[in-house]
């Protein structure tokens, strides 16, 4: 049997990520009671790093050990990846040896390639396209919140990257209307638009797309890698920060979401997160606890505690 990957939202039903998520509230509750539970005794994550991280690896390398397994880190420079070796070939003899993988990368397309080749599940870290795993977050997050957010209205204000484009697949497979607040030129990818359909609209105004929302999130408008666009960027994302007078317009119900790390001054006010609307916090937590989920799912499924 071929493993299954999780590679987007998308790979999927919105059915069984709803399952994920109640999922992760349940695990959240068992370590919050002190229960121990390891459905992963003696499996092993492997973590390929390309990009650096500080949630990524600390809640997957955690919730493997909480999980009952273990984790390898490995960076471009620890493995033959970095001196050439065709991602293929390391697929086929890191899965013979790890029973899950996870990468950080930058091209997607290393992510499809490496599963194309792998006997175990590979998950995706972050991609430039994708961040799936932080949107699991995201939706449990609002979940033990406010409840259900199929129906509800959702804003993205800033830079159309990789969170952008997931929040576009997650507005599909959660069913939300999304509005996305952006600089023109800086909109999400067109193949993420195009499938997200008539549940999502573009607009320029921050306060159009924030009005009566349930949700809004943001991210830094200069992502890794586009380090040499920093003082453009600045200055043309300045109109898109989100501060408590923009959150002001949404609906008395929202919650603010970063997947952090937040450039305090720069796409978030110096005091947002201190704003009790925030959940940003929580939502890092929420990290831990969705992806101890979805390894769970992947590598032990139909595990439960008695």
């Amino acid at each position: 049997m071929s493993a299954r990957h999780f590679l987007s939202l998308m790979d999927f039903s919105p059915l069984e990520l709803s399952g994920l998520i109640r999922r992760a509230i349940e695990l959240k509750d068992l370590r919050q009671r002190g229960v121990l539970f390891e459905p992963l005794k003696s499996r092993v994550l492997g973590m390929i790093f390309e990009k650096a991280s500080t949630r990524t690896r600390l809640s997957f390398e955690a919730g493997m050990i909480q999980l009952g397994g273990q984790a390898i880190f490995l960076s471009p420079r620890d493995t033959q990846l970095g001196r050439g070796e065709p991602i293929g070939d390391t697929a086929i003899v890191m899965s013979s040896m790890l029973d899950v993988v996870m990468i950080r990368t930058y091209a997607h397309s290393n992510l499809t390639e490496f599963a194309a080749h792998s006997s175990v599940p590979v998950i995706n870290g972050l991609s430039d396209d994708l961040h799936p795993c932080q949107l699991l977050a995201d939706m449990q997050t609002f979940e033990e919140a406010r409840g259900s957010i199929k129906g509800k209205t959702v804003a993205w204000v800033g830079d159309g990257n990789n969170m952008c484009n997931t929040y576009l697949e997650a507005a599909v497979q959660f069913d939300f209307q999304l509005r996305i607040a952006c600089p023109e030129g800086y909109e999400p990818k067109a193949e993420f638009l195009k499938a997200a359909g008539d549940r999502v609209r573009i607009v320029r105004d921050p306060k159009e797309a924030v009005a009566g929302a349930h949700l809004v999130s943001t991210d830094v408008w200069t992502s890794m890698g586009q380090e040499e666009e920093s003082a453009k960027r600045l200055k043309l994302f300045a109109p898109y920060q989100v501060n408590r007078a923009l959150l002001d317009a949404a609906d008395p119900s929202v919650i603010f979401l970063h997947c952090l790390p937040a450039h305090r001054g720069e796409e978030i006010s110096e005091d947002l997160l201190d704003d009790p609307r925030s959940l940003a916090w929580q939502q890092a937590e929420n990290r831990l606890h969705a992806q101890k989920a979805l390894m769970e799912v992947l590598v032990a499924p139909g595990c439960r505690p008695a």
